[in-house]
């Protein structure tokens, strides 16, 4: 019995370390990472921080393709060169939720395209294998 326990407490130690958890709601994420970023404990955390943390942290690929600049900007509308804790929860949770949102309607309107039939596979082949030919000024007549 000892056993299973000592089991399940290795399990659960990666997950207690991090702080991190699948069923953690999106605003304690935020709140684990923010506390993560504001190294100095000053309740806000600037820009140099942030990128920092971007550049350490390995944000999901959504907030990379946006870039720091612009998720910083967003998170700081008005420019002051930092963002509180309260801010940044919630900027970050609802860009979390247009990234999720944008993914969800890409996957449904690329699931929702008709697959071309093999004859249009087929003939789509054919015609560049012909512009090919044509550009390399090469017969393809036998």
């Amino acid at each position: 019995m000892s056993a299973a326990i000592s089991g399940l407490g290795m399990a659960v130690a990666p997950q207690a370390m991090t702080g991190a958890s699948r069923r953690m709601p999106p605003a304690q994420k935020m709140a684990n990472l923010f506390a993560q970023i504001d190294t100095s404990g000053s309740g806000s955390i600037t820009k140099a921080q942030f990128e920092q943390a971007f550049s350490s942290l390995k944000p999901p690929s959504g907030f990379k393709s946006i870039g720091v600049d612009a998720v910083f900007a967003k998170l700081d509308p008005n420019g002051t060169g930092s963002v509180s804790k309260q801010d940044f929860i919630s900027g970050m949770t609802q860009m979390m939720s247009q990234i999720r949102q944008q993914r969800h309607q890409h996957h449904e309107s690329a699931a929702q395209a008709p697959a071309p039939s093999p004859t249009q596979t087929v003939d789509a082949s054919l015609n560049n294998l012909s512009q090919l030919a044509v550009g390399a000024n090469i017969n393809t007549k036998a």
